[in-house]
């Protein structure tokens, strides 16, 4: 039996389409504006900085030669397959779960089409102390890294998963 689509947790896929929409736009408008290497301040602690990033988070596997950008290209697919399923059998009043996983695949998405289209993925934001900077990213990053800790509190308000399947 089928259930009616804005029923499920596809009901959210509208926030995947924000976050490639942001995270597109963004990376454009680095890439029309700045050179490679190039940084621009923004406020005390946090810079642009145009990046290219060949690997994966922390620009792992980036040096291997160019077979990581289809293995990654191959993961980020899976991810966002079996996100998409998880929405699917979720009801549409799971909001924390179906906002992490719509988060998640934005952010997959973006640094999906990174990958295939130039091979690399653009990074821009640069947050800094002192000497020390943390490794540069991007708005797909930080969707994919919200996404998952907002699976993660999701977790700690219905730790058997049971209470929100209750509820549909």
């Amino acid at each position: 039996m089928r259930k009616p689509i804005l029923s499920t947790g596809l009901r959210w896929l509208w926030l995947v389409l924000v976050v490639i929409v942001v995270d597109f736009a963004s990376k454009q408008w680095v890439m029309n504006n700045m050179m490679l290497h190039e940084t621009q301040p923004l406020m005390p602690y946090l810079n642009l900085f145009y990046a290219h990033n060949y690997g994966a988070a922390f620009s792992f596997l980036a040096d291997k030669g160019g077979w990581q950008r289809w293995f990654f290209a191959g993961i980020a697919l899976a991810i966002v397959i079996s996100l998409v399923v998880m929405m699917y059998r979720n009801h549409a009043s799971q909001k924390i779960a179906n906002i992490a996983y719509a988060l998640i695949i934005g952010g997959a998405i973006g640094n999906l089409f990174d990958r295939s289209y130039h091979g690399f993925v653009v990074d821009f934001i640069d947050f800094y102390v002192g000497n020390w900077h943390f490794a540069t990213f991007n708005i797909a990053d930080c969707g994919i890294c919200i996404g998952a800790a907002l699976v993660v509190l999701e977790g700690f308000f219905s730790p058997n998963g049971k209470q929100a399947k209750q509820k549909g």
